[in-house]
């Protein structure tokens, strides 16, 4: 079964993939899916499951200035950010 989903990427990398995409006569969802399969084959490099968390005010207890948590874009943003940093890690 295949399934629509949505994703964010910077400008250049899907630029960049649209490219090598099209000079190797495939389509772009081809490509992606044969990076996420060799991504999640790849058991050399394992990080540990950690939970997130919401950006909570050590000052106030509440969330910390700025963060709307009906904003569930932003709030993934952050999240899809904190996981980049924390797979700078493993290269």
């Amino acid at each position: 079964m295949t399934e629509r989903t949505t994703v964010r990427l910077p400008e250049d990398l899907l630029k960049r993939a649209k490219r090598k995409a099209a000079a190797e006569g495939r389509t772009l969802t081809a490509l992606i899916e044969d990076g996420l399969h060799r991504v999640v084959a790849d058991d050399r490099q394992k990080p540990k499951a950690r939970r997130s968390s919401l950006p909570v005010s050590k000052a106030t207890g509440g969330l910390m200035p700025g963060i709307d948590i009906a904003d569930s874009a932003a709030l993934q943003e952050m999240d899809d950010r904190a996981y980049v940093e924390r797979m700078k890690h493993f290269k």
